[in-house]
Formats: C-alpha cells, structure tokens, sequence
C-alpha cells in the first residue's frame, strides 16, 4: 500500500513536471513572437499554445512508447524525426484553421516551417531522452532491487539452515541418554524428557527472531546445559558472570548454545573427570563481548582455532549478519581452551 502510494505520488509529480515544461516553452515561445514584433501579442499566444499543445501531445506518445519498448538509438532518431515532421504539418493545419489560411500569419508561418521543423525535433529529442534515462534508472533500480531481496532471501535461509543444522546430533545424544536413564533413573528420564520438551519449544520460537537479549538467550542456554547436567552428571560443572548492563544487550539468536557446546565436547568428552565451563559477558566499547572457557587436555585433544561445525557455523553466522570475519576468534593457553566472540550493538 505505502510503495503503491509512493509511486502515485512520483507520477502526479512528473505529470505537474511535464505540464509546467510545456507552459514555461508557451510563455517564452509568446515572448519571444511578440517583442521581435513578428505576430500581435493574441496571435502569438494562440501560435504558442497550438505548438506547446500539439508538442506536448507527441511527447506524450513518445513517452508511453517507450514505457514498453525502447529502441535503439537510430530507431529513436528516425521516430523522433519523423514525429517532428507530422507535428510541423499537425500545428500548421490547426493553426490556419484558427487564425485563417489568407492572412498574414499564413505567410509567416510558411517562411517559418523549417525553423519550427528544427525546434519540434528538438523538444521532442529532449523528452526522449530524459525519458530514455529515467526509465533506464528505473530499471536498472527495479534491477537492484531484487538482487538485494534475492540475496536478502538466500542468507535467511542460510541461517535458517545454519540454526537447524545445530539441533539434530543435540537432540540424537539426549534422545539416548533418555533411553539410557529409562531402566535405572525413570524419574531422571521423565525430568529429561521435559527440559528437551521445553528446550526445543524455545528453539521453535526463536526460529524467526534474528536477534534477542541476552538475558533471554542465557535463559535458553540454562535449559540445554540442565540437559547436559542429566546426561554427565556431577562431571559437568558451569559458572556464568554478566556485568547488569550486558543483559539488555543483543546478539543473534541461539548463537550461545553451539559455542558452549563446542567447549562441553572439548573439554569432557576426553576426559573422566570434573571440569568447569566458565562464560563471561562484558561490555566494552558498544560491544557485546562473551568469553566461553573450558579445560582440556593437550595429549588428548587438539582443538584447533575456527574448526568444528560449531565454531564455523558461529563464524559464518556473523559474517552473515554483520558482514565481518573477525567477531569470533579461539586461542588456548597451557590446559585452557578460550573462544570469544564480540557482537556489535545497534546504534
């Protein structure tokens, strides 16, 4: 409704744009017909206004022909000429029919057709070549236009791709650590059961939002690291700190989720002991930064910068998003394993 309203807008303008061209050329046609004392100040208005009348006409026609079809440049040379010529004899028919064929204006008339020849090709050449331009930009926006909503397509549904590319081996690993606890701990199976449920309701309603607080998104996390709880037990331990004004902040939806994965599967699936997921979020200079560490053992696991499906999808995600490469990045000092990312805030 807006665009069509817009539009209706711009071709009411245009339209006033046009009409006041052809008015401005009958005032000074008129001027100029009676100061050089060649027609009396009537006849001279009468003159003009045939001639802007009539030109206005042919402009018209020329505008609507190429509204659908342009051609090319000798084609448009060879119509323009030839639409000049019939506005010539047009304006001089309609003119002696008005102004009488015995009188002096007739004569002057006749002494004037190649002038006016010259000066119809020439109006008509202008209007056909603004028009020629305006409806090549015009293309060539409508062009743009659906490259952007073609490429603006094409990376939703990558993310979209990327997002449910995250679930399926989540969803497998609990869906055995269900069938596992069944026998021994039914009561830990049904508490299970219900954090998935609820953890992948909160994934559905998250499908469509591209960027959500990040209280909402650590509330999130706080469902899929209780299912993690289930399934390894006292051996999986995690602290989380927020500076207060971080929680108001944005970043992309579910983007925490495969970034702690990836610090679970490095830093207890090589090991038998205790460890400790440690997640930061401060702020600094309108970014969102958040710190994800996790231990791990180098003889056992050699987590390389930028590698795994977690870290990659994170990665393509932002760039995605924010057009940037360097929002995340991964470094491991002696046993720990760092990754950090840092989300810019909207203005």
């Amino acid at each position: 409704m807006l665009t069509s309203g817009v539009r209706n807008f711009s071709v009411r303008y245009l339209v006033l744009i046009y009409l006041g061209w052809w008015l401005i050329w009958m005032i000074l046609q008129t001027l100029v017909l009676y100061n050089a004392e060649l027609l009396p100040l009537d006849v001279a208005i009468k003159d003009a206004a045939i001639t802007s009348v009539i030109l206005a006409l042919a402009g018209y026609i020329m505008i609507m022909s190429m509204r659908y079809y342009r051609p090319r440049q000798l084609s448009q040379l060879t119509w323009s000429i030839a639409l000049a010529i019939g506005c010539v004899f047009l304006i001089r028919w309609t003119a002696i029919l008005l102004l009488g064929e015995e009188s002096d204006y007739a004569i002057f008339f006749e002494k004037s057709m190649v002038l006016r020849g010259l000066f119809s090709w020439l109006m008509i050449s202008i209007v056909t070549v603004i028009t020629w331009v305006y409806f090549y930009l015009q293309e060539q926006q409508e062009i743009e236009n659906r490259k952007v909503n073609t490429e603006k397509l094409a990376r939703e549904a990558e993310l979209s791709s990327l997002r449910q590319q995250l679930q399926p081996h989540f969803l497998f690993n609990s869906l055995n650590s269900i069938s596992a606890l069944v026998g021994t701990k039914p009561e830990e199976a049904r508490k299970m059961i219900q954090q998935l449920s609820d953890f992948l309701r909160g994934t559905i309603k998250k499908d469509d939002q591209q960027l959500v607080s990040l209280e909402e998104e650590l509330k999130h996390l706080h469902l899929y690291l209780e299912i993690e709880k289930v399934r390894f037990g006292h051996r999986l331990r995690t602290e989380i700190e927020q500076q207060d004004e971080t929680k108001k902040m944005v970043l992309p939806s579910l983007l925490l989720q495969p970034l702690v994965e990836n610090a679970i599967k490095f830093g207890l699936y090589d090991t038998i002991g205790e460890i400790t997921i440690r997640l930061q979020a401060t702020v600094l200079d309108n970014y969102l930064h958040v710190r994800v560490q996790n231990p791990f053992d180098p003889e056992t696991a050699q987590p390389k910068p930028g590698t795994g499906f977690g870290l990659n999808s994170i990665q393509r995600r932002l760039y995605l998003l924010y057009g940037r490469n360097d929002l995340i990045s991964t470094h491991q000092n002696v046993n720990i394993f760092t990754t950090e990312l840092k989300i810019p805030q909207p203005a």
